[in-house]
């Protein structure tokens, strides 16, 4: 390698360049730019500007605090209702109904402060990247220091195996390649050259540039520190993870409107009957009594814990399907995903090159499977794909490899032909090797026969076709003209425009291993390789299209391999199928006709990590429920903002799985099918138990306010409304929350985003099981007052009862309207009967202990009263089954 040499000081324009695309400038106006030389900076400026940029790692995120944590658990306007009404229990003296309050929301508050307790860390493990070393040269020697304290004007040596410490302006590099795939979704190594590039190369095309947190494949070079720290494309993706938002999921948002709709509902209902009792010349105390007993009825303390626990259930499902759900809301949310934006790298690809498409004189080979009889010609070419290599790839532990993918394939194509490289070796032993580099873009490897030498070359089509003379047909060598040479290269591009990498395969024979590599060859033939889709991928993507999912592709890859890959996975193509992100370099800057273009593509390449959270405000915007998946740095951002960030577990970056709300622990595709479909079924779940809730709640309110209404004694207390509340609210919501499903929520499309969890349908049809409800309350105890002359305490105590078995059976009303009247997802789940047995268990013990009834003020019902609680009970059951009988027929019609 030869050093650089400090030249004039730039022009004015050149200096410009160097510092603000320092890429597109030569390294000596570069290195003068940045007052440095090629033997680097003496330790006292080192020091001097290290003191005045600061150190060369990521700037730090504030962690919320355990308070802020405990806070945010009251911020759901139900339990704030909840505080309210303990509040005014204890304020006019009912101590054991605000003691009663507060064991609720304790617990609901301790399950979502564990749930909530690991914050997003997505800073920490970014900043893991930046503790390493760097060989920098100081004083005119190397010297090994922290990365932490390299500075802009450093010289840092690179090898094989190094973690870029720093963004590096590349002035030498020795057959140098960089894995970028972290950084830019690029899926092979990418090949290094300090010879500038132009001003606005896109950052996977910044071959004079080697960015920090990307990795060294091999080779080595020598680079000139142009940004440390959060001034580096690495903390330039760190300030966006920081400032992405992260917005409520849609759950969250119409539970929390739902809970602004109680509040409402309450004060208006409380303060509706209060108000007439008092105008009325009803006792004040009574009436106080009264509208703390209507609260009460009204919230629903059950909302919030149930909400968390089936949510958290379906975290347990999911983690038994190898997802890790990282927020609580996520599973509901992936319910309502409309969009997925996914990666293709890792992701629908299998993360490895395989060789695919070998094309000879007259025939075109296919590898996948190898043929039983290779021919002499496919030998000879699969044996210079083996022998020119500097991969290490080995048959015994096939998942350990070093070195480029693509030389990785050619090793393993060579054992799969039978044609190992050790046993070629060892018959035809290396005497010289001429690595690869971005100038000849071949590479030779000279080997030992019998009588002579032969030289195996392997290359970039256009280089390796321009040094042959001659090509290996059938019948034997023949020369190679103009014409036949464009007819290759032809086939190189029809090879490219599949997909796939082109390798051109050449040799021939020498008497002197100092006699040129690259001239006088005879073709062998092309070599494309392809970086295969995972086998599971095109299922789950059908399934999701026929959801009404759509799946499109945001990659750092050549539009030509995500086209090819897009149509092996399955992707739904269209006019606009491949959009490259040099066509839209800022999105904020688009007209509507060209947002409209965006928005129908199904593939994007070449897009920066800007461009990917760009994309997603994008789809935001027009109503999308995004879905991003995604493993690399680069991904990061766009996992954060996006609704639902889902990283790959086994191939993703620490900084992917701590930016996403989901982990895919076997980075299975097919994963996110099964997430969809369990989000689906939990909001269906929430649906069932916010209507079961509401409905028992509402008839609780009408029977109360309606008795408080027309002067009869109130036919419910408030202890026994809440004691009826935390076993009805709780254990069968409980029980539905966690219900299996049945198995068509994914034979329909996603709901619409803005859709309510009640919407006026669900309004109408808690009004009407409340109505119904009620008047089994009144009916039940006006029957008992009046019909049987129970005293008031026995009468209270058959309402009591009427209301606690009546909703129990409730539950069977929540089932699908075609599901079966015995056999449907409310009877086949457990839980219910579970449920339901515990339930009537506490209420027997709440009648039969005598300091359970003293509290609660009930009394033994006699048989007279279980009877008429009995017959009372099954009203509202036999009215729902007739009402979703009904509505089958009527769907069914329709």
């Amino acid at each position: 390698m030869s050093d650089p040499v400090a030249s004039e000081p730039p022009t004015t324009d050149a200096a410009s360049a160097s510092k603000t695309a320092p890429w597109s400038a030569a390294p000596e106006a570069v290195l003068s730019a940045m007052e440095s030389t090629a033997d680097g900076l003496t330790s006292e400026e080192a020091e001097r500007r290290l003191d005045e940029g600061g150190p060369n790692r990521l700037r730090e995120i504030e962690h919320r605090s355990v308070a802020a944590i405990l806070w945010e658990q009251f911020k759901s306007l139900v339990v704030l209702l909840l505080v309210a009404a303990m509040g005014v229990s204890f304020l006019f003296g009912q101590t054991v109904e605000g003691l009663a309050i507060a064991a609720v929301l304790a617990l609901n508050t301790a399950i979502g402060f564990f749930t909530e307790w690991r914050a997003v860390r997505s800073m920490e493990a970014l900043q893991e990247l930046g503790q390493m070393t760097a060989r920098v040269r100081r004083d005119g020697r190397e010297r090994t220091v922290p990365a932490e304290e390299l500075v802009p004007g450093d010289i840092v040596q690179l090898r094989g195996g190094d973690l870029v410490p720093a963004d590096l302006r590349l002035i030498d590099a020795d057959r140098l390649q960089v894995d970028e795939s972290a950084l830019t979704g690029e899926s092979v190594p990418v090949d290094k050259d300090p010879a500038p590039v132009a001003p606005d190369a896109p950052l996977a095309e910044r071959h004079s540039m080697a960015c920090k947190g990307t990795a060294v494949a091999k080779g080595r070079g020598t680079g000139l520190v142009v940004g440390t720290g959060m001034e580096t494309e690495l903390g330039a993706i760190s300030a966006m993870v920081e400032t992405a938002g992260q917005n409520d999921t849609p759950l969250e948002q119409k539970l929390d409107q739902l809970g602004r709709r109680l509040v409402w509902l309450t004060l208006a209902i409380a303060g509706a009957v209060a108000g007439t009792g008092l105008l009325a010349g009803r006792d004040l105390l009574l009436m106080v009594e009264t509208g703390i007993a209507l609260a009460v009825a009204a919230i629903p303390e059950g909302l919030p814990i149930v909400a968390t626990v089936a949510l958290a259930h379906g975290m347990w499902v999911m983690l038994r399907r190898n997802a890790y759900i990282r927020r609580l809301s996520a599973v509901e949310t992936l319910g309502a995903t409309t969009l997925i934006c996914t990666d293709k790298t890792g992701t629908l690809t299998e993360n490895r090159m395989t060789a695919r498409r070998m094309v000879l004189a007259g025939e075109t080979v296919d590898l996948e499977p190898l043929p039983e009889d290779t021919p002499g010609r496919l030998r000879d070419a699969i044996d210079v794909g083996v022998l020119c290599n500097g991969a290490e790839w080995s048959p015994d532990a096939p998942d350990q490899h070093r070195g480029d993918p693509l030389e990785v394939a050619l090793l393993q194509l060579g054992a799969q032909a039978g044609r190992p490289r050790e046993a070629l070796l060892e018959d035809t032993p290396v005497v010289r090797t001429v690595e690869f580099n971005r100038e000849t873009k071949m590479m030779a490897t000279y080997h030992e026969e019998e009588s002579a030498l032969r030289v195996a070359v392997k290359g970039a089509p256009e280089a390796v076709l321009e040094a042959c003379d001659r090509v290996h047909a059938e019948d034997g060598s023949r020369p190679l003209d103009a014409d036949e040479r464009a007819e290759w290269l032809e086939k190189s591009d029809a090879l490219a425009q599949d997909g796939l990498r082109v390798l051109a395969l050449a040799q021939k024979t020498v008497g002197d291993a100092e006699a040129s590599p690259y001239e006088g060859l005879g073709l062998l033939g092309l070599v494309g390789l392809l970086d295969p889709p995972r086998e599971d991928v095109r299922p789950v993507i059908e399934r999701c299209q026929e959801a009404g999912i759509r799946v499109v592709m945001v990659t750092g890859d050549h539009p030509e391999t995500a086209r090819t890959i897009a149509g092996a996975v399955g992707l739904r193509m269209n006019d606009h199928a491949v959009e490259q992100g040099e066509e839209f370099a800022s999105i904020e800057t688009l007209d509507e006709a060209d947002r409209a273009r965006l928005l129908r593509a199904a593939v994007f390449a070449r897009v920066t990590p800007k461009q990917k959270l760009d994309l997603v405000d994008l789809y935001q915007a027009s109503g999308q429920v995004v879905a991003m998946t995604g493993d690399g740095v680069n991904d990061a951002p766009a996992l954060r903002s996006a609704d639902i960030g889902v990283a790959m577990g086994q191939r993703g970056t620490d900084v992917a799985r701590e930016a996403a709300d989901m982990v895919l622990q076997d980075d299975a595709f097919s994963s996110i099918v099964a997430a969809i479909s369990q989000g689906r079924i939990i909001f269906d779940n929430i649906r069932k138990f916010v209507v079961y809730l509401l409905s028992g709640n509402v008839g609780e309110i009408l029977a109360v306010g309606a008795a408080a209404g027309f002067g009869f004694p109130l036919p419910l207390l408030p202890l026994q409304i809440l004691y009826l509340n935390v076993l009805n609210d709780v254990f069968p919501a409980l029980a539905l929350g966690v219900g299996h499903g049945t198995g068509e929520v994914m034979d329909r499309p996603p709901r619409d985003p803005e859709e309510a969890v009640v919407t006026p349908y669900h309004w109408g049809l808690i009004g009407g099981y409340g109505v119904v409800i009620a008047l089994t309350i009144l009916g039940a105890f006006l029957a008992a007052l009046q019909g049987f002359g129970m005293p008031v305490d026995q009468a209270v105590t058959v309402s009591f009862l009427t209301l606690s078995i009546s909703r129990l059976l409730h539950v069977f009303n929540m089932r699908r309207p075609e599901s079966g009247l015995l056999d449907n997802e409310i009877s086949r789940t457990p839980y219910v009967w579970g449920a339901l047995a515990l339930c009537l268990g506490l209420l027997l013990l709440a009648v039969y202990w005598p300091p359970l009834a003293t509290v609660l003020s009930v009394v033994p019902p006699g048989l007279n009263g279980w009877l008429l609680i009995g017959g009372a009970s099954i009203v509202p059951l036999v009215l729902g089954q007739a009402y979703l009988g009904w509505r089958a027929l009527w769907r069914s019609s329709a």
